[in-house]
């Protein structure tokens, strides 16, 4: 039994895994080990000193509530490469229940400061792994294609990042190699086992010349900045890109090309109306989904068809649980005819994965269906709708509402919100806030993702972002 000021020395088996560390910090609260008097060691360290059974030692304390922000920083932070984070979310842990309940909200202290960056880092390392993961295909005889990917992250993340690839690539046989842990997915099991060199991984494969010649033509280059581009891809994950091999040569032409660009005319959208929209009386009494979409697309209830290209109708399952509400289509979405498709859609559709809901489970719908807009030399600047023009689609989204009966609703944006729960909601002060609609629906309100995507300073953007994703946690929580 070790004496009150001995070294408790603590060996994780797995350094990674948040359930073991947490029953050790637990046994060494109860028995009052103060975090100074804590040595943390992982299987692959060094066996200089015999461990302590932390399990064995006599309980001094009774368990204390630990707050929840702790827990999920302390989940990100225990996949940090530092060898000292062990020690670090104990000594916060420690701190927590003897005295500093509010610790966390002290952004000036040290240890805060620390656990907050390195959670940080571990986000952007998630983020970049889900980005740069490139699969190519290696085929057998006697078998389907496995779909193999090499990466080299910063964190010890690939646990916590596999199981987004395996929501977004259900339907393949596919493993990640990294030089920590690899993952594979044969379609019903994800398992673990040791790291692997980068022989061990394909170099390319038939398809790589098809991708290539995707990012070619999806490459704009009046909007090329190599600064942020290499910001947002930095360059030691180029070698493991296909497309890295073009982007030497695409910035070299970036500015011929822009020149050539801004001398050529603007190109007008094609438009699609052919004929007047229905009364809102034959909106109501349609047979489905898609005949209401059918007849939105010729709707001129207001002026809003006049320039732009096309109607924007909502797109999802019929029978979707959840239903998206945003305020109206921008310019990606005009073009293409569906929703949330432009950075804003990317930037749901991130913060949808983080709290894992697939987006092709819900109906992703507007306020407003048409694209309203202000010229600005060649480009088309987003408008807000008025109140008539609002007014005037607000039966194609009753009839929405009225198809797809969704038990739940989320309201992006000020518009939607003020049109589900009436003009007098205050969207920052009542966000997040669950309220009772007819027919039993529940809905609550949250900004729209294009707000984050405004906000000029980064740190600002980080926490709205992190705030926006609580809010939309609220989907899976309860369930």
């Amino acid at each position: 039994m070790s004496g009150a000021h001995d070294l408790v020395a603590v060996r994780l088996h797995d350094g990674v895994d948040f359930d073991e560390w947490r029953q050790r910090a637990r046994e060494l609260l109860r028995a009052g080990v103060a975090p100074e008097r804590v040595s943390w060691r992982c299987d692959a360290d060094d066996d200089l000193f015999a461990t302590t059974d932390v399990a064995s030692l006599p309980t001094v304390a009774a368990g204390t509530t630990v707050p929840r922000d702790f827990l999920s920083l302390a989940e990100r932070v225990l996949a940090h490469r530092d060898a000292r984070r062990h020690a670090l979310l104990y000594r916060l842990l420690w701190r927590l229940t003897h005295g500093e309940p509010q610790l966390l909200r002290i952004v000036t202290d040290d240890d805060v400061m620390r656990a907050r960056a390195w959670e940080k880092s571990v986000r952007r390392d998630l983020h970049k792994m889900k980005a740069f993961v490139r699969f190519r295909e290696v085929r057998y005889d006697d078998r389907a294609s496995v779909f193999v990917a090499w990466f080299e992250p910063e964190h010890f993340i690939v646990e916590r990042v596999a199981p987004f690839f395996v929501r977004r690539f259900a339907g393949m046989h596919w493993s990640i190699l990294t030089p920590d842990r690899a993952a594979h997915w044969d379609g019903e099991s994800l398992r673990f086992d040791a790291g692997a060199s980068r022989e061990q991984a394909p170099d390319g494969d038939a398809l790589e010349a098809l991708w290539r010649q995707y990012y070619t033509s999806i490459f704009n280059p009046a909007r090329l900045k190599v600064k942020a581009m290499k910001s947002e891809m930095p360059m030691k994950y180029w070698k493991n890109l296909p497309e890295a091999s073009l982007i030497p040569q695409l910035i070299r032409e970036a500015q011929p090309r822009a020149q050539a660009m801004v001398q050529a005319a603007p190109t007008t959208p094609r438009k699609r109306m052919t004929t007047p929209a229905p009364p809102a009386q034959d909106v109501a009494t349609a047979d489905s989904l898609q005949q209401i979409r059918r007849q939105a697309q010729d709707c001129r209830q207001c002026e809003l068809y006049r320039p732009a290209t096309q109607t924007v109708f909502g797109e999802g399952p019929a029978d979707a649980e959840i239903m998206l509400i945003g305020e109206q289509p921008g310019d990606h979405e005009d073009l293409a005819g569906r929703p949330f498709i432009g950075p804003a859609g990317r930037l749901l559709n991130q913060a949808l994965e983080e709290i894992g809901l697939d987006r092709k489970q819900l109906y992703v719908t507007n306020t407003v269906k048409h694209f309203k807009f202000e010229p600005q030399g060649k480009f088309r600047l987003h408008k807000r709708a008025s109140a008539s023009e609002q007014g005037a689609c607000r039966a194609w989204l009753e009839a929405e509402l009225a198809r797809v009966q969704p038990r739940r609703i989320v309201c992006l944006g000020g518009m939607a919100a003020s049109a589900m729960f009436g003009s007098e909601f205050r969207l920052l002060q009542e966000r997040g806030q669950w309220r009772t609609l007819a027919e039993g629906r529940q809905a609550f309100a949250t900004v729209h993702p294009s707000y984050l995507l405004r906000l000029p300073d980064e740190r600002d953007r980080e926490q709205a972002y992190r705030h926006f994703v609580r809010d939309l946690s609220l989907l899976v929580q309860n369930r």
